[in-house]
């Protein structure tokens, strides 16, 4: 027993009361299939976009670069931790995302977490008064947590709303301090987009620096799957952990940018640096995505056609226009108890409840793979219509 493990419990009853609480269950994957206390389940949560995670490409080169090059990178980037491999994959990033330069970190937590910060420091030190950060209010938690980190107060703008945004940088023209505009590509929660090129006339106009998550569109939209901000961006950071099936994370944007980021983001300076075996699954994943146009055209489709199945069934899916296709159900409990359901009928679709959604917006949260066949959505479909209807509190 610890000294606070009476209010350890106590908060976590009350979660477990009102149908927050969050477990682990492991699992065993079968490619697009999982197996959870002996039951195989169809897997509609991962992010796993085009089923990379799986690919014999990945596996091999992650094997050969480990037996290569060893197991670890065995320290920080700007100590001894710099391989040739890491340059060799930034460069890729790079030329993926239309871009001069990319840095590479261990997660996309981790990067927002610490690039934000790091951006903010610029307009300290430059013009000697804090930066102005223009914020969507559906922005990932790491965004809002590197904000927070640096000690500003955010200015938050409506989901997706340009006009609100507008407003805003009018309202704050006259005050000092760089600008600095932050949203995702791509809604890791709706499943909806931002208006890229409108945020880039935007920031233009109000001289403002655009700061794009890319998480969940790299490797899943824009031409060749590299993304929505094909260049538009001062910065597009995103994830290997995604749709290129790996692990890790970077940053993409002008020379100077990164060579500033590798001088002053903490989250950079003080991490060990990615492995070998890591590097060689985003190297061969990077190979690969500029090849999988097929497998970006069946997802898109199965996406599209699982929104109208849900919505013939008169399920609300939000703004989704992308492999991300949430189902909204608003109470935590009906929601946990739907998803049950859904696994007791062969489909992984984890509950997503406050305080990861607002209150109130309890759902679940279809990520579709290129793998799924058109009988997998249907069935899927089929199970979550009938669910929600037998299923009211």
């Amino acid at each position: 027993m610890t000294l606070f493990d009476v209010h350890f419990s106590a908060v976590l009853e009350e979660r477990e009361r009102i149908g927050t609480r969050r477990v682990l269950s492991a699992v065993t994957r079968d490619g697009r299939f999982l197996v959870r206390d002996g039951k195989r389940l169809l897997d509609t949560s991962s992010n796993d976009y085009l089923g990379l995670a799986d690919h014999p490409a990945l596996r091999e080169r992650a094997a050969d670069w480990a037996l290569r090059f060893g197991t670890g990178a065995r320290a920080s980037r700007l100590v001894s931790g710099t391989m040739a491999i890491h340059r060799q994959v930034e460069k890729k990033i790079a030329a993926l995302k239309n871009c001069e330069s990319a840095l590479l970190f261990a997660t996309g937590w981790q990067a927002n977490a610490s690039v934000l910060p790091a951006l903010c420091a610029l307009s300290t030190a430059r013009t000697g008064s804090p930066a102005l950060v223009f914020s969507d209010r559906l922005n990932h938690a790491s965004l809002h947590h590197g904000c927070a980190a640096a000690g500003i107060r955010q200015i938050r703008f409506r989901h997706n709303d340009l006009a609100h945004l507008e407003n805003l940088l009018m309202r704050e023209a006259d005050k000092p301090g760089l600008r600095i505009i932050v949203t995702e590509s791509v809604f890791s929660m709706d499943g909806d987009r931002a208006d890229i090129p409108a945020l880039r006339a935007l920031a233009d106009r109000f001289n403002a620096f655009l700061y794009v998550d890319e998480a969940h569109a790299t490797g899943v939209l824009g031409p060749h799957g590299g993304g929505l901000c094909e260049g538009l961006a001062d910065l597009a950071m995103g994830t290997c952990s995604k749709a290129l099936g790996g692990m890790g994370a970077y940053v993409a944007g002008s020379a100077p940018m990164c060579e500033y980021l590798l001088n002053h983001a903490s989250g950079f300076i003080y991490s060990t640096a990615l492995p070998p075996a890591v590097l060689g699954a985003i190297d061969a994943a990077l190979d690969l995505i500029p090849t999988m146009d097929d497998e970006r055209t069946n997802l898109s489709h199965q996406s599209q056609y699982l929104r109208a199945l849900l919505q013939d069934g008169k399920l609300e899916t939000l703004g989704s226009t992308t492999q991300i296709v949430p189902v909204l159900i608003g109470d935590a409990k009906r929601a946990l108890a739907i998803s049950k359901g859904l696994e007791e009928a062969g489909f992984l679709s984890i509950a997503i409840r406050p305080p990861t959604v607002p209150p109130n917006t309890a759902r679940l949260r279809l990520a579709l793979d290129a793998l799924y066949t058109t009988a997998d959505i249907e069935a899927l479909a089929e199970a979550i219509i009938t669910l929600t209807q037998e299923i009211s509190t």
